[in-house]
């Protein structure tokens, strides 16, 4: 029963995919630094702001993802007196920054870019340059991408379900911010290219205008889409209702346990939970306090053994 429970409460075949997320955080980091400065280059010798706006998005991204780093090394901190559960709400903290950040650096100035670019519209220059940047630069990203989106599916497929509903659903901020700021890069790259083969075509610097107000509005809703989440998971978030289910049938199955009249699973950082439970002994069950200490001792550890469960507090009441 712990064992396929543990496939319910929530990315519980680990206590936290620590080195997973390093490792996708790092690889974006490293992919964005690349990205950047070859916008940056290509921005200059057009002179077109959707890749202005690129550039900004991937400065953005870069920052973000160096606050995701942040984030998960102090989320590893253990416990101490002060935080006895751990560091692991840090995390979506600075996710929330990153989030944020998405915002304010990449939204904000490429719809301003794009405003500039429709009022005082200049021709481009080296196109066909500003177009070879922005394919390496979408190779580069899907790299990236395929990185994020493979943690996301292996962490889906050991819940069971589609990287969809796990996304909606996840403790684990890092390869979800990751993901959506990769998947708006290569929509950004996409428009971009759009807007620099346009002008080629036509001369007009319209659609380059367009298309950097096009990239601070995508920007903007996947901010939108990060800040929900990350500050549903820093209010203490309940487990999913299966997984409460779940270790409430787990409680159940013990022989002294008559009901189960409350029981609380709160999520306190990626793949941790902190389990309160409320007991009704039997009442025909013959044990003295002694023996009643020890089957709740018992009880907890067997919830315990569950590897997300960090902490699991018993309390027995009257029924």
């Amino acid at each position: 029963m712990a064992e396929d429970l543990a496939e319910d409460v929530g990315e519980q075949e680990k206590p936290d995919p620590n080195a997973t997320s390093i490792r996708t955080v790092v690889v974006a980091v490293l992919i964005n630094l690349l990205v950047t400065m070859a916008k940056a280059v290509a921005a200059l010798l057009t002179g077109s702001a959707a890749m202005a706006a690129e550039t900004t998005h991937s400065v953005a991204d870069t920052a973000n993802e160096v606050l995701l780093y942040i984030g998960v090394r102090r989320g590893l901190r253990p416990p101490d007196e002060q935080h006895p559960f751990g560091y692991g709400q840090s995390r979506y903290f600075w996710s929330l920054l990153a989030a944020v950040g998405v915002f304010v650096i990449g939204g904000l100035v490429a719809i301003w870019d794009g405003v500039q670019t429709l009022i005082h519209a200049e021709p481009l220059t080296d196109v066909p340059v500003g177009l070879a940047v922005i394919v390496v630069s979408a190779v580069l990203e899907g790299v990236s991408w395929r990185t994020a989106r493979r943690e996301l599916r292996s962490e889906a497929a050991a819940r069971n379900l589609d990287i969809s509903t796990y996304i909606a659903t996840s403790s684990n901020p890092t390869p979800t911010t990751v993901f959506y700021e990769d998947t708006a890069a290569l929509i950004g790259l996409a428009l971009a290219f759009a807007a620099l083969l346009l002008h080629w075509w036509t001369g007009s610097a319209v659609p380059d205008g367009i298309a950097s107000l096009l990239i601070g509005l995508l920007l903007i809703v996947a901010s939108l889409l990060l800040v929900r989440r990350n500050a549903a998971l820093l209010i203490d978030e309940s487990a999913p209702a299966a997984a409460r289910e779940g270790l409430r049938s787990l409680v159940l199955e013990e022989p002294w346990v008559a009901e189960v009249p409350n029981l609380k699973a709160v999520r306190i950082g990626p793949s941790q939970l902190l389990v309160i439970v409320r007991v009704v002994p039997c009442g025909d069950a013959e044990f003295n306090a002694v023996d009643l200490v020890a089957k709740i001792g018992k009880l907890r550890a067997k919830l315990m053994a569950i590897p997300a469960v960090i902490q699991a507090e018993i309390t027995p009441v009257a029924g």
